[in-house]
């Protein structure tokens, strides 16, 4: 099939790759042109693992071309993906600025039927909008379809590839065969494609991100409440997990979720609650609880120091707001960090794949360190954001000997206390005991 991909963000080049991986002739359209350019030399933006050999090989092999020219890169196209952002405005709700006015440009230049896909994360009503905003202006048959992503950064090339459901909203039993035809070489395994009407496909991209924060903050709160108790949230976790009505996922505690989607996604569906006046309790909780968590560790980092952190070297471990990804998107580290700063502490920082992005925020702030050991040196203390796998399994003696003190104060839970305890440091996690040497 012959698709364009409108926006080249991570969810266009994601899509716009997979899908030349399965055959198709594929065309990226995007506005920046230097973003293009990087792109037409081989050079990928984001880091996604296993991104890089499909981009590669399509690239060479001429199904995936990059153009800023909208009218060139629809040209023939049997599908029309819109992967444009929708941040949040101040009220929470998604602006669809972007969406609407390359719907309003499709108008204008569109020459055949084709099925023009949602593919951003939209409110409820989006395709009726974009339906509109084409409509106005076209000439030929077109239909509006809501396909939303259901991909998970550090793994979103698998999940495209192998997708648990592919869900799709049409009430066009034409863009339904279309739809059939494209997703058949990713669900031979028998994984559903899913067809509704178009709001419900809609609404189901906010219910299952909305739920999914929901499920982290409550074991957040769990954890909380078993620091106060004398419980510890991983045997919780452990105990309740098997249970198959509630599954293993998602029952990590830590300092919150953070990306480009959790919080968005939860803001924009208590704004379409609040706008059809219903009063969707508890995701103003989940709202809240996680802008607490996000800076659970800092009352223990003070408290450790006697209420002063001037003078004080923290390093840090983990920029990115989960691994593998250089995503730093609502990440818990950035907001820890200016309060250590504004606290009157130094901080050091090592992370395998964010530094570039935080540096374009922090600038010399912070020092950047090129191994997880140098932020160590001559520290006062480690705080831990982010679940990267090196860290997890560290020269313990060594840490030791490069810190002041031997105090780690860990958002990711990624240490048995007993480890801890026999290493002698002092160790501070979520939902646990804290460890002090004996």
């Amino acid at each position: 099939m012959k698709i364009a991909v409108v926006g080249t963000g991570y969810v266009g080049l994601v899509t716009g790759t997979c899908f030349a991986e399965t055959g198709n002739q594929v065309t990226c359209v995007d506005i920046d042109v230097r973003k293009v350019e990087r792109l037409q030399k081989g050079e990928i933006p984001i880091y996604e693992p296993g991104l890089d050999v499909l981009f590669d090989r399509n690239v060479a092999e001429g199904r995936l071309v990059f153009t800023t020219n909208l009218a060139e890169g629809i040209k023939d196209a049997e599908v029309i993906f819109l992967a444009l952002p929708t941040p949040p405005g101040e009220d929470g709700s998604a602006d669809l600025k972007y969406i609407l006015k390359v719907a309003d440009d499709l108008g204008h230049i569109l020459d055949k039927y084709a099925v023009i896909i949602d593919k951003s994360t939209v409110p409820v009503g989006t395709a009726e909008k974009v339906n509109a905003a084409i409509a106005a202006n076209a000439k030929v048959k077109f239909d509006v379809v809501s396909n939303p992503e259901f991909l998970r950064e550090g793994v979103a090339v698998e999940d495209f590839m192998k997708p648990d459901r592919v869900v799709v909203g049409t009430s066009s039993e034409k863009a339904k065969k279309v739809m059939e035809k494209l997703y058949a070489p990713l669900v031979r395994q028998g994984n559903p494609v899913i067809f509704m009407d178009e709001r419900s496909a809609e609404m189901t991209k906010y219910a299952a991100n909305s739920f999914l924060a929901m499920k982290i903050t409550f074991m957040n709160e769990i954890a909380n409440l078993c620091e106060k108790v004398g419980a510890n949230v991983d045997d919780i976790r452990r105990g309740i997990g098997t249970d198959s009505r509630i599954g293993k996922r998602f029952l990590f505690a830590g300092i919150g979720y953070g990306g480009s989607c959790f919080p968005k996604d939860v803001q924009a569906l208590a704004k379409t609650s609040k706008d059809y006046n219903y009063d969707f309790r508890i995701l103003q909780s989940v709202m809240d609880v996680n802008d607490d968590q996000k800076k659970k560790l800092l009352p223990m980092v003070d408290n450790y120091f006697g209420g002063s952190l001037k003078d004080k070297t923290i390093a840090v471990w983990g920029l990115a707001f989960k691994p593998y990804t250089d995503d730093i998107r609502e990440a818990p580290a950035l907001e820890n960090i200016n309060a250590l700063l504004e606290g009157g502490a130094k901080v050091t920082v090592y992370d395998p794949e964010a530094m570039t992005n935080v540096k374009s925020i922090l600038g010399d702030k912070v020092t950047f360190c090129h191994t997880p050991y140098a932020a160590l040196d001559d520290a006062d203390a480690l705080m831990i954001f982010t679940e990267w796998p090196q860290f997890r399994t560290p020269e313990f003696e060594k840490m030791g000997k490069l810190l002041k003190n031997k105090v780690v104060f860990d958002g990711r839970n990624l240490y048995e206390l007993e480890t801890m305890r026999e290493m002698g440091y002092t160790y501070f996690s979520i939902g646990r005991e804290k460890v002090v040497p004996a």
